[in-house]
């Protein structure tokens, strides 16, 4: 089985779609010639053609608008944004017509449309490439918001999205393009939309997390383990809309504690829909109030700072200690 980066599961993804069938077509701001800004598309051109792999004016509500004909029309369009602030230019037409066609048409059209961004710090690059830009997205209904943490997660959201009759938002965190690798199978799979997955059993608190940040809370979780004798049970949300709230109010009802990490802003981030879920079903299972360990209330900074914001593990430490506090 390969030992996959997350860019090339998603390489891989994408070349088996596009030779299972003929409706998808990938295009984006430099996708063809180079394989895009982090080369997930590299090679594809050459082998389909530019006919089905192809780049686009540095223009997203065009990229966007595009592609929303295509879908409607019976294609399946998988478009780049290079990176995830860069979204906002196309905000209209995925507020306005991706989400809504389905609804408007009274269910005879759908929009079979995936967009595929780069997310998250760490990783430095210029002012309006690292914001984290779900909660914007998770207030859309009827847009699926997915998020992996890891190559073979990537590769079978991926897989799902495309096959998905709505559309869809894949976030990849630019962290884990390259850091981690991964045994993937080269054959098609499908890792399904809205359901979490159990990174990690235990008892006494449990730790929610998405994309780079499941890393984050594995190293938090070893680290409060060993200096409080508790069992951390972490989940790794990867769909963040629709959220698997059924994992999420299990996990909760059973250890009483609550820790949600995210690297987004904390006023109306995922972290405060989670909250509201727990409080709504499982509230008198809590021994303690949930704990959020987030990034600030601030525009992303320039990237010299861009680690001063970020989640740390000995942050998601305290964070944990403080719900194991008598």
């Amino acid at each position: 089985m390969p030992n996959w980066t997350m860019v090339q599961a998603l390489n891989n993804a994408l070349e088996l779609e596009l030779e299972r069938d003929e409706r998808v077509l990938v295009f984006g701001e430099d996708v063809g010639k180079n394989g895009g800004v982090f080369r997930v598309t590299e090679g594809l051109q050459d082998r389909f053609g530019q006919e089905r792999v192809f780049d686009t004016p540095l223009a997203e509500s065009g990229v966007v608008g595009t592609a929303v004909g295509m879908a409607v029309y019976g294609l399946r369009p998988v478009v780049e944004i290079q990176f995830a602030p860069f979204t906002f230019p196309a905000f209209n037409q995925i507020a306005t017509q991706v989400t809504r066609l389905r609804q408007r048409s009274g269910g005879v059209f759908t929009v079979p449309l995936v967009i595929r961004t780069p997310c998250g710090g760490g990783v430095h690059p210029p002012e309006m490439h690292s914001d984290s830009v779900e909660a914007y997205f998770m207030h859309m209904q009827g847009l699926k918001v997915v998020m992996a943490s890891n190559p073979y997660d990537a590769k079978g959201l991926l897989h799902a999205a495309i096959e998905d009759p709505d559309p869809v938002l894949l976030l990849e965190h630019m962290k884990i393009y390259r850091s981690v690798r991964q045994e993937v199978p080269a054959e098609r799979y499908i890792v399904p939309i809205g359901r979490a997955a159990l990174v990690k059993e235990g008892q006494d608190v449990t730790v929610i997390a998405y994309g780079a940040m499941v890393n984050t809370a594995l190293q938090a979780a070893a680290q409060a383990e060993q200096a409080t004798g508790a069992t951390v049970e972490i989940i790794d949300l990867r769909t963040i809309a629709p959220m698997d709230e059924e994992m999420i109010v299990a996990s909760v009802s059973k250890t009483g504690r609550a820790v949600i990490v995210h690297e987004a802003p904390r006023t109306g981030g995922v972290g405060a829909e989670i909250i509201a879920v727990i409080n709504e079903h499982c509230l008198y299972s809590l021994l303690k109030p949930i704990e959020r360990v987030t990034g600030p209330d601030t525009p992303f900074p320039v990237p010299k700072l861009e680690d001063a914001i970020l989640p740390t593990p000995g942050r998601v430490v305290r964070a944990i200690q403080r719900t194991l506090e008598p």
